[in-house]
């Protein structure tokens, strides 16, 4: 994915099945980063709509590879492979 792009989601129905065909990773219950070669509104709708209609949601590019801790593991080796 060479103009690929990553992403921080959250939303809130932890328990909601999302299909994005993008590159995925799972930080935590609901949240995920995602590189993507999709635009910020094009990846926020590709989500939105697959989650019921009042449900909160977040997506955001980094900008630059994030500093975390206690995600689920294997998120620092997955960001790195793609780098």
């Amino acid at each position: 994915m060479s103009g690929a792009q990553l992403f921080v989601v959250w939303h809130g129905a932890p328990s909601a099945e999302i299909s994005l065909g993008d590159d995925v990773h799972s930080l935590a219950e609901g949240m995920f980063m995602v590189r993507s070669e999709r635009t910020l509104s094009r990846l926020y709708h590709a989500i939105k709509h697959q989650l019921p209609a009042d449900t909160a949601l977040i997506v955001t590019p980094t900008g630059g590879d994030p500093k975390f801790k206690g995600m689920a593991e294997g998120a620092l080796k997955w960001l790195r492979s793609g780098a």
